[in-house]
Parts: structure tokens; C-alpha cells; sequence
């Protein structure tokens, strides 16, 4: 009878290695892998990432290794960050420390909203503000078309909400700038993580980068949150003619009427169902007249299925220019025969 093929999905990425974490658990209860990539899947265009599901051979279940030998089809996968079947992303922003800025917030969110997925918005370090500054971004952010959770990791206000929204099946992708508290907040959510954490730098009040990889952890049963490293400026992505839908507002401004010009940009034109009088328009404005400026970035997009799946033909040298192993060598030396001909 055909054995059936060991399964499970990449939780890390390290150096030429990956851990894959098994859809059943192994002999005396083993439940991840160390594993490498067949050089095959190399050779026909298919980078393993974090979230793929895979198949593999050549387990050791001693040493506790293997290697990739498949990847399954994805329903998405992001560029920046580099990760596979996500179904939604959260955008952390702290109210304090480092102070929230409302372009840099807008970037991340643009980045967001352009992967197609859910968008989930938490404002961290809440027990560092006055309730009235917190209820004053609350309201405004509601008003940008987002539903966000205050939280402290501190007091440990809001983080039985979020942790029941996250409880939902998939992968969550945790984003945002450098010193919002991401690790913090996983540490919170999950506390046999203990990732290291660091201050906000005192003089320049930016993060300290803490998390240098991406690596998935498990809130439930069948949710999985990904921590990634932080950074500070997102691209924005897409083309300047899409960069509109990349707005709540300007969507649900879209859906209730419609402008006089097909080719409307929204820039304050006569017969613009839009117009200017509303909060992000600045935001808006000025990420139009960069991508205006650089001819459009296709940056931290997702990409569709086919472009993510298309592989390169894999190149195979003829059976008559192959040299042999080193293994058959060592072989054929143990046991005093000649070498063997590429052709056997």
C-alpha cells in the first residue's frame, strides 16, 4: 500500500534552512522539521516562503529533518512581506512612543488595502495617552473607514478583543512601523512566545528593529499570526489611476455617485463626486502627484495566483554530459569497480 506523503506548512525561514510544522504529528509526537529545499524547485522558479503548505521526503525522523519536496497551489502571497496564504493583515500604530503620523499610517494602509485582503487597524499603548486623545484618533480613524481596537499591552485593555477577532481560521500578518509593539504585543497574545523586545529610541524617538525574520505562531487551532520586521516607509503601490480605491472613503464616496470624467483622478475637478473636503485628501493628493512623478510602483502588492505560480521549465543536462556523484564514486571505489559511465 502507498504511503501516504507527510504535509505541513512553513513556519520559518532560516538561513538555506525552513521549519515546517506537520499537518500530523510524527513519531513520539513530533510536530516540526528541519528542512531543506529540493534544489528542483530552485531550478523551476519556486521560492519557498513563510505560510506556504508543502510536501515532503527524505524525513529522518531521528535527527528530526527533511526536505521540500512540492509546493501547493497559493490563494495569495505577499511581496513585502515575504508571506504565503495569508488571509488578512493587522496594522499595528502606537498613539505614543513613537508619536503617530497620520501619511505614515495612510502608507501603511494604502499597502494594505492594496493586497485585496482583510485590514485589520490596532492602536497600541493606549495607558500612555488621555482617554480623550484616544477617543479624538478612534473617531477619526473611524471616519478613514476602519473599526480599530485600543489596547495596552500594559493594563492589558482591548486584548481580549482583538484575540477574539484573530480567532477566526488563517493566517494574520502582523505590520506596521518599528517600535509600535508588534513583538510586545504577540508576547501579550501568546505568552510562552517571549520575544525579545526593545525602547523606542529616546533621541530620535523611532523603533529599534527586534524581529529580523518572519515566523509564524499559533493563537488556536486553526489561527496563525505572523510577526514581521518593521519598517518605516512603505511604497505605495499600484498605479495612480487605482490609488483611489485604495481610500474607504473615496470608495464609498465612488458608490454613491459618479463622477462627470471617466478618467477623474480627484483632484478637486468640476463634476468630482469625491471633492476635497475630507480628512486624508492632503494624504491622497500627495501619493498621486509621487506616483504621477515616478510613473507608478507595483510594490508590497499581492500578486495574482497565475503570476505567483508560473514556473520556469526545469533545465536538465543530457543523461551524456552528466558527471557522476560523488556517492556512486565512493561506491564504485568500495567496491574496486571502474567508474560508471554517465549513460548507466
Amino acid at each position: 500500500m502507498e504511503q501516504e506523503p507527510v504535509t505541513g506548512r512553513v513556519v520559518a525561514l532560516q538561513a538555506n534552512f525552513c521549519r515546517v510544522r506537520l499537518d500530523r504529528d510524527g513519531p513520539g509526537q513530533q510536530l516540526e522539521l528541519l528542512c531543506v529545499r529540493r534544489t528542483r524547485l530552485g531550478k523551476s522558479g519556486q521560492q519557498v516562503h513563510v505560510g506556504d503548505q508543502v510536501s515532503l521526503d527524505g524525513i529522518d525522523w531521528t535527527a528530526g529533518r527533511a526536505a521540500v519536496s512540492r509546493l501547493f497551489p497559493r490563494s495569495s502571497r505577499l511581496l513585502r512581506p515575504a508571506v504565503a496564504n495569508c488571509t488578512r493583515l493587522l496594522v499595528v500604530v502606537a498613539l505614543a512612543q513613537p508619536e503617530p503620523d497620520p501619511v505614515q499610517i495612510t502608507r501603511f494602509l494604502l499597502a494594505a488595502e492594496a493586497t485585496d485582503l482583510q485590514v485589520e487597524l490596532v492602536l497600541s499603548k493606549i495607558d500612555l495617552v488621555p482617554r480623550p486623545g484616544l477617543e479624538a484618533w478612534l473617531v477619526r480613524l473611524k471616519g478613514w473607514g476602519y473599526d480599530p481596537i485600543g489596547l495596552s499591552v500594559a493594563t492589558g485593555e482591548g486584548l481580549e478583543a482583538l484575540r477574539q477577532r484573530l480567532a477566526e481560521p488563517g493566517i494574520t500578518v502582523l505590520c506596521g512601523p518599528s517600535g509600535v509593539g508588534k513583538s510586545s504585543l504577540l508576547n501579550a497574545l501568546i505568552p510562552a512566545l517571549q520575544l525579545r523586545v526593545a525602547a523606542v529610541s529616546g533621541r530620535l524617538q523611532r523603533g529599534r528593529h527586534t524581529t529580523r525574520h518572519v515566523e509564524l505562531f499559533a493563537l488556536g487551532p486553526e489561527a496563525l499570526l505572523a510577526d514581521t520586521p518593521g519598517f518605516n516607509r512603505p511604497d505605495l503601490p499600484l498605479d495612480p489611476s487605482r490609488l483611489a480605491a485604495l481610500f474607504p472613503e473615496m470608495r464609498q464616496a465612488l458608490r454613491s455617485g459618479a463622477c462627470r470624467y471617466r478618467n477623474c483622478l480627484h483632484r478637486g475637478d468640476p463634476g468630482c463626486c469625491v471633492g476635497t473636503d475630507w480628512d486624508r485628501y492632503p494624504h491622497y493628493l500627495q501619493g498621486l502627484e509621487e506616483l504621477l512623478a515616478t510613473g507608478g510602483s507595483g510594490a508590497g502588492r499581492r500578486l495574482p495566483e497565475q503570476e505567483v505560480q508560473a514556473e520556469r521549465p526545469e533545465v536538465r543536462l543530457d543523461r551524456r554530459q552528466r558527471q557522476p556523484s560523488r556517492r556512486r564514486l565512493r561506491q564504485s571505489e568500495q567496491e574496486g569497480l571502474s567508474p560508471p559511465s554517465p549513460t548507466d
